[in-house]
């Protein structure tokens, strides 16, 4: 049904996860992504709310651990979750509910974690960590984009991918201004890294205007258009 890779990169301090699912509109219930806290995963039969109470408990100073219990502690209806949490300092924290769809489950690496459920075969989460891992030397979105495509590339689901998105949060900037989404196509993921190409090289402009408008460029001349 959907797999997933969250993680803290020490070298750039960002935080970051990107996801992927036959289902529509992934991206506006399974991702959670805050500057300087973490990153929650809140999928499966996936309830937004357990992520926005795990975003809360991060920045009440809670650990992966801490704030992953709180979360199962949260709901009777836990046994139909999937959640994964990356905390501040790169400790990470998951939990596959024994009704969550086969195959399933989750890897963890170093600030970093992979779940899924509803999977073409075990071998798919093993396979994003790897994916992930391997493009070390990468940026974040980069490696998380990876990820995907070696889940994929494993076998993904056994149904057509539909939707997919990548949020990343970038430290002393308020918002995730890494923040893209695909759904209702084909070939989501390759739709994915295709809008991060395009966005790759605006996000500094953009995050420029948001910081300090009197300096940054206008909006044209970011895009490679005439300045407006």
């Amino acid at each position: 049904m959907t797999f997933s890779i969250a993680a803290f990169c020490r070298r750039t301090r960002e935080f970051g996860c990107a996801v992927a699912t036959s289902s529509m509109a992934v991206g506006n219930r399974v991702p959670f992504v805050a500057p300087g806290l973490g990153v929650v995963l809140s999928q499966a039969r996936s309830d937004p709310r357990l992520g926005l109470l795990g975003m809360k408990r991060l920045e009440a100073g809670r650990s992966a651990r801490e704030t992953l219990a709180d979360m199962i502690a949260s709901t009777p209806q836990s046994a139909w979750r999937q959640l994964g949490v990356v905390d501040r300092d790169g400790g990470v924290a998951e939990f596959t509910g024994d009704d969550c769809a086969p195959a399933k489950g989750a890897r963890v690496g170093e600030a970093a974690l992979a779940i899924g459920n509803g999977l073409a075969n075990d071998a798919v989460v093993s396979a994003m960590l790897r994916g992930f891992e391997a493009a070390s030397a990468r940026p974040l979105s980069d490696r998380l984009l990876a990820a995907l495509q070696s889940g994929l590339d494993a076998g993904g689901e056994p149904d057509p991918l539909r939707s997919a998105a990548i949020k990343v949060a970038q430290p002393g900037v308020p918002v995730p201004f890494i923040d893209l989404r695909v759904d209702g196509s084909e070939t989501p993921i390759a739709d994915l890294r295709r809008l991060w190409t395009l966005w790759a090289p605006m996000v500094d402009g953009y995050v420029q205007r948001c910081l300090d408008p009197a300096r940054a460029p206008a909006a044209g001349v970011i895009e490679g258009h005439a300045p407006r």
